[in-house]
């Protein structure tokens, strides 16, 4: 529908030539009206776009529903590795200020004549190198906490030990493919994008169709003409003037005999579309599958490192307690002490290391598996609703303004 208005003046004078008497006409036209043209019939082509572009709105929040889990992961992950940098750090700290006394002590039993150089210098030596360590761990930290600030947006303080969610976990690995296949994000995106070009091939098969359209108008014309049978006269003085109303109301129907190729080639154009949208159907789907594979396998082999390190742990702090007591009565030398001391601190590194990659596995898993969400996770935190858009604006026929306000 549309609004239409037309102004016009001609003016005309005649002077001389055929004996023809002189005069001057004016006349002043204008006309307001309305037009309407609507398509009754086009093939079915309207409502499969309108389907195929809510197919592509569905596409689309399921992206987005991906796009989340992607970033709810990566906070994970930055949380985890500032905790586990941050254990790291504090052991290369333990660790120097125990090098630090083991140097003292050789210092102190070379002073009395109960060690030797090469004790002090061994000390020495792990003592450099612990701090050199040390400063390399500060680095990590730095280096996490940056992207911990970047990902989430406020400083890592007061982080609290996290541990794996078990319970939101799936019993069995089949469990875990059959619900990653069923509910996974990223393969309801891709499904919802076979529908959209699905949809794109019916509507380009309905340009063969007949389409069918109706159209009317409404028009008011006003004309107003002078004639002066002379130039000199006072215009004005035979003013004639009309006004008309007319109304019109047609239907046309157009058959397609020949299109020149275009209609068959978008035809064609859309299926090898949709053939290629299933294929990355079938894509994502062996990603998916491979990504729980991966993720399982990377917690089982967490627990199992775990359960290792922690007993690698307690041996390595009593066979360094022992060491101690035998050195002190001079059945062991300081470098057996220094030995013992760097399987302890390797051994808790790697318990730490562990720890973080047992529940970074966890939670990979359940993003696997399409379940990291805020409802799954019962995160406190304001949950953007892409519906409310989409219902806001799905039959809003007029307006500028934006759901949100702009």
């Amino acid at each position: 529908m549309a609004g239409v208005g037309t102004l016009g003046a001609t003016i005309s004078k005649t002077t001389f030539g055929d004996n023809l008497p002189r005069s001057r006409n004016t006349t002043y036209s204008w006309s307001t009206g309305i037009q309407i043209n609507q398509t009754i019939f086009d093939g079915f082509q309207t409502p499969n776009n309108v389907r195929s572009a809510k197919a592509q709105v569905k596409a689309a929040q399921f992206n987005l529903l991906n796009t989340t889990q992607n970033t709810l992961l990566s906070a994970v992950i930055d949380y985890m590795n500032v905790i586990r940098d941050r254990q790291i750090a504090d052991f290369r700290r333990q660790n120097l200020n125990f090098l630090s006394e083991q140097v003292r002590a050789a210092r102190a039993r070379f002073d009395v004549g109960e060690g030797t150089r090469t004790d002090v210098a061994q000390a020495e030596s792990q003592q450099a190198l612990a701090t050199a360590l040390l400063n390399s761990a500060l680095s990590a930290v730095a280096q996490s906490e940056a992207a911990y600030f970047d990902d989430i947006g406020d400083a890592p303080n007061n982080l609290a030990p996290a541990s794996a969610p078990t319970r939101l976990l799936p019993r069995s690995v089949a469990a875990a493919y059959a619900l990653s296949q069923r509910q996974h994000p990223a393969i309801l995106a891709t499904l919802g994008s076979v529908d959209a070009a699905a949809y794109q091939v019916k509507s380009a098969e309905g340009a063969f169709l007949p389409q069918v359209t109706l159209s009317g108008d409404v028009t008011n014309s006003y004309a107003a003409s002078d004639t002066s049978p002379n130039p000199e006269s006072l215009p004005g003085v035979d003013v004639q003037t009309s006004n008309d109303i007319s109304a019109t109301v047609g239907a046309q129907i157009t058959i397609p005999i020949y299109q020149g190729g275009a209609a068959s080639s978008l035809v064609r154009q859309f299926k090898e579309t949709l053939g290629q949208r299933r294929i990355e159907v079938d894509g994502t789907r062996d990603e998916v599958r491979a990504a729980v594979a991966s993720s399982w396998a990377q917690l089982e082999a967490a627990k199992a490192n775990i359960t290792g390190y922690q007993a690698q742990v307690r041996a390595a702090r009593l066979a360094l307690e022992g060491v101690i007591e035998e050195r002190n009565v001079g059945q062991r030398t300081t470098l057996d002490v220094l030995d013992s001391q760097a399987d302890l601190i390797s051994a808790q590194i790697l318990l730490a290391g562990s720890q973080r990659d047992e529940v970074v596995a966890a939670y990979t898993l359940l993003s696997s598996v399409g379940l990291l969400s805020l409802d799954t996770l019962k995160l406190a935190a304001t949950k953007y609703e892409p519906d409310d858009h989409y219902i806001a604006v799905e039959d809003k026929w007029f307006g500028l303004r934006t759901p949100d306000g702009r």
